[in-house]
This record gives C-alpha cells, structure tokens and sequence, in this order.
C-alpha cells in the first residue's frame, strides 16, 4: 500500500463490543439511508412558581424527507426557520415531540442512551461553531480520540497512530497531535471537529453550518475538503448553511425551510433554474451575481415585507401568506400539502412560480399581499402573473387605471400630431400658399 494509500485510510468500525454494534448492512448507494417523518420538536414555555406551560416554540412542526445513500442534502433558509434543531433531531441529540426518525430501516425516534450507542458510529455531527465545540482542556489528540474510548474501539496499530492518520487525511500536521485548541485558526479547528466526526468511519454526517465563521479562503478549503472525503469515503451528508452558493456547489438536492417547515424539496440544477415556491424565488435573488457587466444593471432583488412571524404562534394555512405578494384566501385558511409537482422537484404552494396555478378559482389578492408585491419589481410579478389569477388580476387592473391618469398628456400630445401634415404641407412643392393660412387658422 503506498503512502497515499495509507494517509486516506479510516480505521474500520470494531474489533471490541460488537453488541448491537451493527443496524443492518450498508444501504447501497442509491438506497434511502435516512427517513424522516412528521418530524416535530415544540420547546415549552412555562411562567409562574409552579413552572406551567403557557406555550411552545414550534421549532420544526411536521417535516418530510429522505436521505439517500451517497447523496449530499443540502438545507438552508433564514434564521431561527428550525434547521439546526432539524440537524441535531436526526442524529438524537435531541428528543422529537412527535414523527419518526428511521435509520437504515429501523426506527431510532425514542432509542435510550444504551440503544443509541451503537449508532453513534454511523451518524456524526459537525458543528457550527468551530471555537465552543472543542474543549480547550484537552489535547487534540485527546479530543480526536475520545470516540475510539468511548465505543471501546482498539484500532489497529493504537489509538495514536489512527488519531495522526485521521490529521493528515483533513489536511493538519500529525506532529500537532498533543496542541491544545487554542493553538489552532478557526479553519483549524473546523478540521479538527471533521477528523473527530470522521473517527469511527460513519455514514452519514450532519454538518450544521461547518463554514459560517470561516474566511472565505477557508470556506473553500473547508468544502472541497468535505467532497474529496465524500467521494474517497463514500460518505452520506446532510449539510446546513446559509451561503446559497455554497449549498449549490455540495448539494445534490436542496431542501428550503421556513417557520419549521420545507416548503420546497428539489434535485440542485432544478431549484437554481426555476423555483417553484415564492420564498425560495425570492432566496435564489438575494445571490449575488460576480459579473462586473451587470454593475448598472437593473436588479431583480426580491425584497420580502416585515420579518419572519414568531414560531411561538405561526400564521394558519401557509406560513408564507404573511410576506407573499401571490397569497390569496386560500393561503390564509388551507396549509398546502409538500406534493411532487414535477419529477424530482416538492412545492408547497398553492400558487408556485414556473408552474401550473393549483388554485385557479381563487383570483383575489390578501391586502398583506398588495403591500408586499409593492416590493417586487414589475418583471417578477409580469412572471407571477403567469402562473396566478389573482396577480394577473391584480396587474390587468393596475393596467387599467395607468391610462386614465395618463389621459391629460395624451389630449395634449394631438395638437403635436396635427402639426406633422402642416410640415410636410411646407416640403411639398405642389402645396398651395392659400392653403397654408387655411390651416394656420
């Protein structure tokens, strides 16, 4: 084995307890790994010298999806939609109110301490903030290691030499195996957080924001690092982040939350293309475009009305209604339902961009509506017009009352139109002088 070989090596999963060690076997790629559904996670409120609960914050309230083999799943949206609490629900971090987590076709939902223990080897977090997640009392070595002590694996050749593998395989000196975090840059430390994901070779990694308080220099170290390593190893990844462009370049297919809920699940070229749902149309223009010929160009940015509604009490029907320029009736009083609107692209809308409207009878726009869509620019709503009766309603009647208040400049542009005839009376040479004070009076 050369030294290249051996410097992308992971150590295999056992030689120790075997005990429940292993689920199944390995999900081919292609094969759902992951399934989540109805997955809910409400944290409480409670007031008062008896501690009632007077509430919830509903931070993930009914999600869907699935996770296959091999596949990168990228998930973004605003702050505090409910992705990290997304993130740290699948991997059992923390307890679900309600839904079903199932990991290579077993149901993990309510699995103890003693019955996750064995699924700490497939399923690992990296977390979003690389300077609290490591504790700064302890080596790195001590800290890439502790996964082997804990699931009492002995790899081959010791823990030491693995935990040196492991740093060179993230790019770090294996000489710096008894430094403490505080000796180590923000994109040090992310690596360091990846090698300790990376310990126990498992198969699928939830990577909550793993560039956000990164350089942009790093950023893509960092990303190409974690795709390198997907493709060597076969990894499985479900990766939370805020950077559109960052998601584009990783993702297979991306899921958009807002308010605790996905509102568009869809393969990666799709959604860039042509989203379907408002929100993500009015994400996906919020990218910056690095073409200097477009400096004095127009832009298209779709600017959102208000801000994100609580999640302690969200709006009925579609939680969007609030800040859409296309909500109608509907939207208010009906949740639209995440259905397959096209192959390998989930919307839920009850008036999606670039589609077919699924509520046609309903034309009349909610007053929230009007004042959002004066946020849009003309071209968009000209497209949303396309796709839904009530904006095309909306437009046509705005049309029509443009000319009635431009009726004064019209009247007073035919003198203007009557004089060209005067001028081409004067150019022609047949003309008349009799007829030329006709026309003057």
């Amino acid at each position: 084995m050369s030294d290249d070989e051996k410097a992308v090596k992971i150590p295999a999963q056992a030689e120790g307890p075997t005990e429940g060690a292993t689920l199944t076997k390995d999900a081919a790629p292609g094969e759902v790994l992951l399934k989540v559904t109805g997955l809910q996670k409400h944290f409480p409120i409670k007031k008062g010298l008896l501690q009632r609960q007077v509430g919830a914050v509903h931070a993930v309230d009914g999600i869907d999806f699935e996770v296959r083999s091999g596949e990168t799943l990228g998930v973004v949206g605003e702050s505090g939609c409910g992705k990290s609490t997304m993130g740290r629900l699948i991997t059992r971090l923390l307890e679900p109110t309600a839904g079903k987590v199932e990991f290579q076709g077993k149901d993990i939902t309510h699995l103890g301490v003693g019955g996750m223990r064995p699924l700490r080897r497939d399923v690992q977090m990296i977390f979003q903030d690389p300077y609290s997640s490591l504790n700064p009392r302890h080596t790195i070595g001590t800290i890439v290691g502790a996964p082997f002590k804990l699931q009492g694996v002995e790899p081959e050749g010791g823990i030491k030499k693995e935990v040196q593998r492991l740093l060179s395989v993230v790019g770090l000196n294996p000489e710096h195996y008894n430094r403490y975090p505080h000796e180590f840059s923000g994109g040090q430390r992310q690596r360091i957080g990846i090698a300790r994901a990376l310990a126990l070779n498992p198969r699928l990694v939830v990577a909550d924001e793993p560039v956000s308080a990164l350089d942009v220099s790093i950023q893509a170290q960092v990303v190409n690092l974690l795709d390198d390593l997907q493709q060597e190893l076969g990894l499985t990844y479900v990766i939370i982040a805020h950077d559109l462009s960052v998601v584009r370049h990783v993702s297979d297919r991306i899921a958009v939350m807002y308010l605790g809920k996905i509102v568009e699940l869809a393969d990666r070229d799709l959604l860039y293309k042509s989203p379907m749902h408002p929100y993500t149309k009015a994400l996906m223009s919020a990218v910056p475009i690095p073409d200097p010929r477009r400096k004095n160009a127009k832009s298209e940015r779709i600017l959102l009305k208000g801000d994100v509604p609580s999640p302690i009490s969200p709006p009925s029907g579609c939680r969007f209604h609030t800040r859409c320029w296309k909500a109608t009736e509907v939207c208010k009083t009906t949740e639209p339902p995440l259905i397959e609107l096209r192959p390998g692209q989930q919307v839920a809308c009850h008036h999606p961009e670039n589609f077919a409207d699924q509520a046609p009878q309903d034309t009349v726009l909610l007053t929230a509506a009007k004042e959002a869509a004066e946020l849009v620019a003309d071209e968009v709503l000209a497209e949303s017009a396309e796709t839904s009766a009530a904006v095309a309603a909306e437009v046509a009647a705005e049309a029509a009352a443009t000319p009635t208040e431009a009726a004064e400049p019209t009247e007073a542009a035919e003198p203007s139109e009557a004089a060209e005839p005067t001028e081409a009376t004067e150019v022609a040479p047949e003309a008349s002088e009799d007829d030329t004070p006709a026309k003057e009076k």
